[in-house]
């Protein structure tokens, strides 16, 4: 293309505009099918505007369908209808590597949600006496919050010395949709959300979904590396990073208060917010300082029942500065539909009268001794594990690739997870890792089973592995 330069005018975001400027030019045919996008370096000399912006906005087409892209070769315009196309294939980029319906018959090593400790009677009989004593806010909609659903959260979030105040809560469906309302309502699509390379990958592809982008950043035995999230913060400009800063998943890593307070400095210098995962971390008795003890005016801490209590409750809660909270609780409601009462309620009731804390002490003791368990199994390997968290992480011997153990783990009836379940991105770093869960089977006979399965193929190696049938 020659000669062509966008009509800017108007209000919003300059990205967004060059988008929405670059779609009519399309539109009207002054751009055709198959045109090629100026460079973004010299559009962005053309319009006074940075690399970064042209680069937002480039991406923002992608999304739209208008455009596709490689590195070296350019940006080029699609043809009509693109938009409203299939692909042959279905793309897989945000499905991850578990089955969307389990396999029957198969050990479930692939869930860490709160063991069966018998707390379906507890529920059933919050639940019955919730139904009793509000039978008219049951059927209608969620208007109105009362005060005790975030008292409950306030309670739940509060460990060591960090309890945040009643009005910095909002109530969730669980943790997962609690850090999504926070990306959605505080970047805008094509913004950076940092990442580590292993994590919680459901969160970056749930956000790639919104059109967010990812970042990586890496990470060493300690956990995340500063100096490196430093650099990415520096040439990507992300606008919050994902952290689990205590019993990381999948690799178990706890900060230290050192990397905590350095992580804490690099966010306030480059002006990101910190989405603290304190899941796992309330499992735990870790003494370190939360996140949010060091950065409280740019972290939003996100914790719930499922790990500890009940996972079908889907009961969540974040607490974050004051000023994001009206925000992050309408994105909520916008991306979920909304709370609804029952649930809620019956969390704030399990919260506020001290049975989820004591099902989560009994959660705790058996998770403990299925840990006894796993660690006898595999001593001689290399393995990290938590006597309270639910979940080991095995790093494989030679030959072993993390996806072939996979494999033949579930030729063999247990499923686990490969190191591809966790990256957030597309990264080269390989882990030759698997993590598998420990609470799903009800019978710690079956937690001795499928860890023997697990040994068996460890001792054998690959040469006890037959994947020709």
């Amino acid at each position: 293309m020659t000669n062509w330069v966008p009509d800017l005018t108007g209000s919003g975001p300059l990205y967004q505009r060059l988008a929405d400027a670059i779609e009519a030019d399309i539109d009207r045919g002054a751009i055709g099918a198959g045109a090629k996008l100026p460079p973004q370096r010299d559009l962005a000399y053309d319009i006074g505007a940075t690399v970064g912006t042209v680069g937002r906005a480039y991406q923002l087409l992608r999304e739209r369908g208008l455009v596709s892209g490689e590195v070296g070769r350019g940006t080029y315009v699609l043809g009509e209808n693109i938009g409203v196309t299939r692909p042959e294939e279905p793309d897989t980029s945000v499905e991850g590597t578990r089955y969307a319906d389990a396999p029957k018959d198969k050990l479930r090593f692939d869930s860490t949600a709160a063991p069966d400790i018998g707390q379906g009677a507890i529920v059933a009989d919050v639940l019955a006496r919730a139904a009793q004593d509000h039978p008219h806010e049951i059927s209608s909609y969620t208007r109105d919050f009362p005060d005790r659903w975030y008292e409950a959260g306030a309670r739940w979030l509060s460990r060591n010395a960090f309890r945040p105040a009643v009005d910095t809560i909002v109530p969730t469906l669980g943790t997962h949709a609690a850090v999504m309302a926070a990306i959605a309502a505080l970047t805008t699509p094509g913004d950076y959300v940092a990442f580590e390379h292993l994590t919680y990958s459901q969160i970056s592809r749930s956000a790639g979904l919104i059109g967010r982008r990812t970042a990586l950043v890496a990470s060493d035995d300690e956990g995340l590396d500063p100096a490196d999230f430093e650099r990415v913060c520096a040439q990507k400009h992300p606008k919050m990073i994902f952290l689990m800063p205590t019993a990381q998943n999948p690799t178990l890593v706890t900060l230290s208060s050192a990397r905590r307070e350095a992580i804490a400095r690099v966010a306030r210098e480059y002006n990101v917010i910190l989405i603290e995962d304190d899941l796992y971390g309330h499992l735990t008795d870790d003494p370190t300082p939360l996140l949010a003890e060091f950065a409280p005016e740019r972290t939003i801490i996100a914790g719930g029942l499922s790990k500890s209590v009940a996972a079908g409750l889907r009961g969540g809660w974040l607490s974050c500065p004051p000023a994001y909270r009206h925000r992050i609780r309408v994105a909520h409601k916008m991306m979920t539909g909304g709370m609804p009462f029952l649930l809620a309620e019956v969390n704030a009731r399990l919260v506020l009268s001290g049975q989820a804390s004591e099902i989560r002490e009994r959660s705790i003791a058996e998770i403990s001794a299925r840990m006894a368990m796993v660690r006898e199994s595999l001593t001689g390997f290399s393995f990290k594990s938590h006597d309270k968290v639910p979940f080991v992480w095995l790093t494989l011997p030679d030959p072993w690739l993390s996806g072939t153990f996979k494999n033949a783990c579930l030729e063999h009836g247990v499923l686990i997870d490969d190191e591809d379940e966790f990256k957030a991105g597309r990264s080269e770093r390989v882990f030759h890792g698997v993590r598998f869960g420990v609470s799903q089977p009800r019978r710690r006979e079956d937690i001795a089973g499928g860890v023997a399965v697990i040994r068996r193929l460890l001792d054998e190696g690959r040469a006890g592995y037959d994947s020709f049938s």
